[in-house]
């Protein structure tokens, strides 16, 4: 196996933590010299919190880790692309690479809706790899949406959708 997908499958365990506490399945590792330092999956549901992305609560525990702000040395690992805010603080944080696994159509910010790590101006820009286990990344999201979404019809005597 190859050091992608064996950290990738990391931020895959992440995600199944946070798919059994009812958050939206994202998980994220941060590697420096071929050793996770950081992990985390969302919490923005259960913290109340809408900055608990899985991507910057693995930043502030790398960061806490290794004593600095600038994670240069340091690769991302996150099953879902990252959404604006997550891909301004890769950009801040001064990541030296992002893998992720599932494009995301609705809010990401690399390929998807828009390509921040493109923009002229800024004074970092990652590598980025996409597609690493891609199909295991995106399956984990749309069983927990369709769970969501017949756990609201169960609970709705007219199955309309909330």
């Amino acid at each position: 196996m190859n050091k992608d997908h064996k950290y990738m499958n990391a931020a895959l365990k992440e995600a199944q933590k946070a798919y059994d506490k009812g958050e939206v399945p994202v998980g994220a590792v941060i590697v420096l010299n071929n050793k996770i330092i950081a992990r985390a999956h969302n919490l923005k549901t259960s913290k109340k919190q809408a900055t608990h992305h899985a991507e910057i609560l693995a930043i502030q525990k790398a960061s806490k880790r290794i004593g600095d702000w600038r994670l240069d040395e340091c690769d991302m690992y996150v099953t879902l692309e990252p959404c604006p805010m997550c891909a301004g603080a890769i950009i801040q944080s001064r990541l030296k690479r992002l893998v992720f696994g599932a494009l995301d159509p609705k809010g990401g910010s690399v390929v998807s809706c828009q390509r921040m790590f493109e923009v002229k101006g800024y004074n970092h820009y990652p590598e980025v790899t996409i597609g690493i286990k891609e199909k295991e990344c995106s399956d984990i999201l749309t069983d927990f949406f369709k769970n969501m979404r017949n756990q609201n019809k169960s609970n709705n005597k007219f199955g309309i959708m909330k």
